[in-house]
């Protein structure tokens, strides 16, 4: 169907069509037609409930509701597309209805928000429409939407008027439908296995549960400095001390870093904690969450394909250690070679190290994060991370190098950090120590002392499996996504001058 709207490109056609639609305005208002005065509108039926009930409804009288998207005028009948919050309808309008306004109507904009009632019928071309026999301007618009063969396809006008994108894109509401199922899913998944969904501060006076560097606030009644939360660990972990034995929290976490495809200083996770457990049941629970969405979102469907690379998301998923993952990338092994050896392969993989006395872990780390992190495509469970790099998760008993902690790998990113939750109270207080003094020595992102969480260990806290799920990254995952900026409704944007 064509549409009548012009293309708006010459800055003098815009500021015309500003012009002549607060006229429009002006003259509704004038003649007691004020359309923002309306403050409710009755609805039947939505645009999708007629196309997939047309068989019942044929003939029969609906109600509905939506924003003119495009039109055909034609002298005495025209047609027109409404846009409501689950698709577009056909409507039809003729000049001899009693009880219509055709001149009115053809006054209308692309854009403007109508209510309409009519009756069911198919066209001769065989389109589903609505022929209107009573009508109401609900909302008028006041600046013209995009053309509708171009839409609106710069990104950074698409993230700033979010709304008018949703309205140019219907596949933009559809990613946050997804969204939304996806959260539910794991909700539901959780509660079905007997967690308890807790609240806990966003503010407060430590920034800790996690290395990062945290957004600074001010309190003006106690004249003190707080920290938006960059994780919920150190409260959830209180409340397993508590007697709560599965506890989880799914919001927002803010940390003051880097922005690109895949971080905003903004971002929605999940964190989960089992008393009695540990990193392995958490894997297990990884895939039963992941199982649990693509039920939901895919109808059973563990084929997925992101960004033209196809991933298979049927458990049971690869486990592997760190160093043996550097092994197998990089054919350097942690468990055979020396300081300086490993230095040295690093180096001829052009990895450099301007610490001389950097350790057997950070190296690990560094190996790892330069080398494999980008291999790693399909579903895999990273196990047994450096001591260094893992201040809260438990040891290992086999090597006090090492810590009972993996992290979830997909696609090349991180969806997920496990531990099992280091529950040793002067074990705790001495890494801490240890972060502190980084912090000192220059690290801002490194972790600072929590008396209390220590005092919170004191008293007994069971073993404890703990695992944390970034939200953002598995919804650009399901909906394929390109950036995270795709999937959150109203992105971080630097504001224009």
């Amino acid at each position: 169907m064509s549409d009548n709207r012009p293309v708006i490109a010459p800055e003098e056609d815009l500021n015309e069509i500003l012009r002549i639609r607060r006229e429009k305005l002006a003259a509704l208002v004038e003649s007691g037609n004020n359309p923002y005065e309306q403050v409710k509108y009755v609805r039947t039926h939505s645009s999708a409930s007629i196309l997939a009930s047309f068989e019942e409804l044929n003939e029969q009288t609906v109600s509905i509701a939506g924003r003119i998207v495009s039109r055909r005028l034609m002298g005495k009948a025209s047609f027109c597309h409404i846009l409501d919050g689950e698709g577009t309808i056909q409507i039809y309008v003729r000049s001899d209805e009693p009880e219509i306004d055709y001149e009115a109507f053809k006054n209308m904009d692309i854009g403007d928000v109508i209510g309409v009632s009519g009756y069911v019928f198919r066209t001769r071309t065989g389109e589903v429409s609505v022929h209107v026999q009573k009508m109401i301007l609900l909302s008028k618009s006041l600046l013209p939407l995009p053309e509708k063969f171009h839409g609106l396809k710069d990104n950074d006008m698409r993230f700033r008027q979010r709304y008018v994108d949703l309205i140019a894109n219907p596949e933009v509401k559809r990613t946050f439908i997804t969204r939304s199922k996806m959260i539910t899913a794991i909700r539901r998944c959780l509660d079905d296995r007997g967690y308890v969904e807790v609240e806990t501060p966003i503010l407060s006076t430590l920034a800790g549960g996690a290395t990062a560097r945290p957004f600074i606030t001010h309190h003006n009644t106690l004249d003190i400095d707080m920290f938006l939360r960059i994780a919920p660990e150190l409260y959830l972990k209180r409340l397993i001390v508590g007697g709560f034995e599965k506890v989880y929290e799914l919001g927002r976490m803010f940390r003051n870093e880097g922005m690109d495809m895949k971080h905003n200083p903004e971002f929605t996770m999940i964190e989960m904690y089992e008393a009695y457990s540990d990193y392995n049941d958490m894997m297990t629970l990884v895939e039963d969450l992941m199982t649990c969405i693509v039920e939901t979102v895919r109808g059973g469907d563990y084929e997925i394909e992101y960004q033209g690379t196809k991933i298979n998301l049927k458990p049971p998923y690869r486990r592997i250690t760190m160093v043996d993952a550097v092994k197998e990338y990089t054919g350097i092994d942690f468990n055979a070679a020396s300081i300086p050896e490993i230095v040295a392969a690093l180096k001829a993989k052009g990895v450099e190290t301007a610490d001389e006395k950097i350790s057997w872990g950070n190296l690990l780390f560094l190996a790892f994060d330069e080398l494999v992190e980008s291999k790693l495509v399909q579903p895999t469970f990273v196990l047994d991370h450096p001591i260094e790099i893992s201040p809260l998760a438990k040891k290992k008993k086999a090597d006090p190098r090492l810590t009972e902690r993996f992290e979830f790998f997909l696609c090349t990113w991180e969806l997920g950090n496990a531990y099992s939750e280091l529950n040793d109270p002067i074990d705790q207080k001495e890494r801490f120590m240890a972060q502190m003094r980084l912090r000192a020595a220059g690290d801002e992102e490194a972790q600072v002392m929590d008396e209390d969480f220590v005092t919170a260990l004191e008293y007994g806290m069971p073993p404890t499996g703990g695992l944390g799920l970034g939200i953002d990254r598995m919804v650009m995952l399901f909906t394929d996504s390109p950036s995270i900026r795709e999937v959150l409704l109203f992105p971080t944007m630097k504001p224009k001058a």
